[in-house]
């Protein structure tokens, strides 16, 4: 259990380190709806990165991975790929900055009506974003296929999951919590936060999945 926790763990920091789901979820805590519209999109939130981490794990579990001569070349062959893909994706996020450049940044148009949302819009928007974000399912793949190839008995599996979960969650699930118990403290610190996350979006985004991207290269070659 202890080698799948340490190889979801960089996974789940790069869906924590998401600034646009962080921005949108100050822009709620920010909005007369506050206190629904958050709580429902850290729901869906966790729903969302719940349930693609599953639906990988469960198909890494009936997939054959068959020892060939001590190495593992199902496994290393679908982390070259992930990793291969977060790259390609962290080379977007740079380009994007590139083309950006000397501009004022430019948020989703989707975010222009945010702060009207409930707690069943937000609760969808949630999970739209946490399972539907290219990102997110590369990285949800990734340790679906850790989690699903360990051979680790169900409660141990069960653990990883939630380890991956809460992490992955936690840049949204605590400004959320804060923000419920101490709201006239951090309205303050939660606006100078997202006007910095606005304007460093793709370089933030790039560079940790460029990272990532390495990572789960040398965890594919590790297989060989």
């Amino acid at each position: 259990m202890g080698n799948a926790i340490s190889a979801v763990l960089p996974l789940a920091l790069g869906i924590a380190l998401s600034p646009i789901p962080i921005i949108a979820t100050i822009l709620l805590l920010l909005s007369p709806r506050a206190r629904a519209s958050s709580v429902g999109f850290a729901a869906g939130w966790i729903l969302g990165i719940l349930t693609a981490v599953i639906v990988f794990l469960l198909c890494a579990a009936v997939i054959s991975t068959p020892v060939v001569g001590g190495v593992r070349p199902v496994q290393g062959g679908i982390h070259l790929l992930l990793g291969v893909t977060l790259i390609g994706l962290s080379a977007h996020q740079f380009r994007s900055q590139a083309r950006s450049h000397g501009r004022p940044p430019e948020l989703p148009r989707w975010m222009q009506g945010i702060g009207r949302l409930g707690f069943w819009d937000a609760l969808g928007l949630g999970i739209l974003l946490a399972a539907a974000n290219p990102k997110n399912l590369v990285l949800g793949a990734a340790a679906g296929v850790v989690i699903g190839t360990s051979n680790l008995a169900v409660g141990n599996a069960v653990g990883a999951i939630a380890v991956y979960v809460l992490l992955a969650a936690s840049t949204i699930v605590v400004p959320v919590v804060g923000f419920l118990v101490a709201r006239d403290r951090l309205r303050r610190p939660l606006d100078s936060l997202r006007s910095w996350l606005e304007r460093e979006n793709a370089v933030i985004m790039g560079v940790v999945l460029l990272i990532l991207g390495v990572v789960v290269i040398a965890k594919g070659l590790a297989y060989f």
